[in-house]
């Protein structure tokens, strides 16, 4: 589904548009011409901003949606629907990270963190799949992470909640693929957000059994998150992705030693692969 935006602009949608990598995709799309409506949990009332002389608004539109809320995410795709007639692209971007050892992750604290990274995604696909039947198309980009190909130590329910968003993808792409809807993972590593300072520590996460390898791993984390590139390189390639008519399955972006360790866990030995992680964080 090849698109010239200039000639029709189409209308994407992207949850958790506040900051980082929603902000970066909502900010870049918006300047390619598209209409863009960005979500955040928090806006105290929808900011539309009047259009210019030439009928573009200066800035995406951002609007409250709450992806934990069946009726905060119905509320907010009907608004969309309502004021364009159509939903072309949807990014579930809402995401945050749980650290914290297993045995000091309560049940409740795991809830929270799939209820947003993994319920967040199926709420929205769920509100927007009649709308895009109905249409004939569109497209649906699930951000998942490397760290949804690859356990991450101290952060295993946020890396669990990925690798569910990536089961869950690879099967609604065969669901939805005969009405034209194209669904499509979009894999970031690190990179230079406010995740890091959003990241949530278990409640209970502060014994001594656990504290000296958590805190190594967590700061192998936190150095390459700070230290990471900003977001806008994750932007081009949303905008590469919705521009192709048969987007492949996977996309991973991020510095090459990430991508790299991709390829590895393929190949090399699963003892070896393990080995170079637990090195890698610090955590042997």
């Amino acid at each position: 589904m090849p698109h010239d935006a200039a000639s029709s602009p189409r209308v994407i949608l992207i949850t958790g548009a506040s900051s980082g990598i929603g902000k970066a995709c909502a900010e870049f799309l918006h300047g390619q011409g598209y209409r863009v409506y960005g979500t955040s949990r928090r806006v105290p009332r929808a900011v539309v901003d009047p259009p210019a002389s030439d009928g573009r608004h200066p800035a995406f539109e951002l609007i409250p949606l709450d992806v934990t809320s069946d009726e905060s995410v119905e509320r907010g795709v009907a608004t969309v629907v309502a004021r364009e007639g159509r939903l072309d692209v949807v990014v579930n971007n809402a995401g945050f990270g749980l650290a914290g050892a297993v045995e000091e992750t309560t049940v409740d604290e795991a809830r929270e963190q799939f209820d947003t990274n993994f319920f967040g995604t199926l709420r929205l696909c769920r509100a927007v799949l009649p709308t895009m039947r109905q249409q004939g198309g569109g497209y649906i980009l699930n951000v998942s992470s490397i760290a949804g190909l690859i356990g991450i130590p101290f952060q295993a329910l946020y890396s669990a909640s990925k690798f569910a968003v990536e089961g869950f993808t690879e099967a609604l792409r065969l669901e939805v693929a005969p009405h034209g809807i194209r669904v499509v993972l979009v894999e970031p590593g690190d990179f230079r957000t406010g995740f890091t300072a959003s990241r949530r520590l278990a409640r209970a996460a502060h014994s001594p059994v656990y504290a000296d390898r958590q805190a190594k791993a967590l700061g192998v984390m936190e150095r390459d998150e700070t230290r990471g590139a900003t977001p806008e390189s994750v932007a081009r390639l949303v905008h590469r992705i919705i521009r192709r008519g048969s987007p492949r399955l996977r996309y991973a972006v991020g510095p090459a030693s990430e991508t790299v360790a991709l390829a590895l866990k393929r190949l090399a030995p699963s003892r070896l692969f393990e080995w170079g992680i637990a090195s890698y964080y610090r955590v042997r």
